[in-house]
Parts: C-alpha cells; sequence; structure tokens
C-alpha cells in the first residue's frame, strides 16, 4: 500500500542509482544533498488506484506523490514533474478505461509537444 508494484519499485532500484541518475554533493556536510544527473527535463506518471483520490490525500497524506517527485524526480533532478491517478479500477468499465487511455494520451501530448 502506497507504494509503487513490487517489479516497478525492482526496476527503481536497479535504474535510479547514484552515479548514474544522481550524485550527492562532496561539501554538503553530510546533509545528503543531491544533484540530478538525468537529462530529461519532464515526467509524468500514471497511477491506477481502488482508493478515491480525496481519501488517499487526506487519509494516507498521498505517498505515491512524495515517492515519485520527492525521492525519484526531484533527486535526479527532473523538476517538471506531473502525476495523474486513476480510480477506482475495481469497479470501472470498459467505457471508463478506454476513457482514461486517452486522457492519458492527451496528457502526454500536451506535456510533451506544448514547445514545439
Amino acid at each position: 500500500m502506497g507504494q509503487p508494484p513490487a517489479i516497478l519499485k525492482g526496476w527503481i532500484d536497479r535504474i535510479i542509482r547514484p552515479e548514474i541518475a544522481y550524485e550527492f554533493l562532496e561539501d554538503d556536510k553530510g546533509e545528503g544533498v543531491p544533484n540530478g544527473l538525468l537529462e530529461a527535463q519532464k515526467a509524468i506518471v500514471f497511477n491506477t488506484s481502488n482508493t478515491e483520490t480525496e481519501r488517499e490525500k487526506n487519509l494516507f497524506g498521498d505517498p505515491l506523490e512524495t515517492i515519485w517527485k520527492n525521492c525519484i524526480f526531484d533527486l535526479c533532478g527532473v523538476m517538471d514533474f506531473s502525476r495523474k491517478m486513476f480510480n477506482i479500477i475495481v469497479v470501472s468499465s470498459e467505457k471508463q478505461r478506454k476513457k482514461w487511455q486517452k486522457e492519458v494520451k492527451q496528457i502526454v501530448t500536451e506535456k510533451f509537444h506544448e514547445n514545439r
């Protein structure tokens, strides 16, 4: 609960590594100040959930937002980050899922083609 699926977590652990995706500054006085090394400027994460968005934020403090934004992308220097949650999956219809797919396509198009 409140974290990426294990297979994705394993990928993150193998890819988001010191000296590849980030490094710590030498003169940080032991504070662990990161310097992002990724060349990517933008990132989007799409999540699915069986918890309503407001409940996720109010009850759990939106742990996925914290993980993706603060612990992964900010750490690696990708500051233009956004995330979209689609829920509630378990009771969604095929029509709803197709609508979500169109929304994903629109978000990706807008995010990555806005400066062309």
